[in-house]
């Protein structure tokens, strides 16, 4: 699966890349935080893997939807950021 990883830290990519040992993920990964003018870097992308500081509104949502996103990740233990209501009705897992 080939998954955007936002919002990340040299720190996050050295656990991730541990992580995905076992599963050979296709991890690219960006330093900007997710939001309406970036998710355009996801394009082509199955998944997204979300911080806890962006913003995944319906507007986000909807255009991550538009570029062939069907799954979001998250690696916070909240989801507050996320219209979860959108994401379900745009068939975001």
């Amino acid at each position: 699966m080939k998954v955007a990883v936002f919002n990340t830290k040299s720190y996050d990519r050295e656990f991730l890349k541990e992580a995905n040992k076992q599963h050979s993920h296709n991890l690219v990964y960006f330093e900007v935080h997710l939001n309406e003018h970036t998710c355009k870097l996801a394009f082509g992308f199955d998944a997204v893997c979300a911080f806890v500081n962006d913003h995944l509104d319906k507007n986000t949502l909807s255009l991550l939807a538009e570029q062939g996103v069907r799954l979001i990740v998250l690696r916070c233990a909240g989801f507050n950021n996320v219209d979860i209501n959108a994401a379900k009705s745009l068939g975001l897992t």
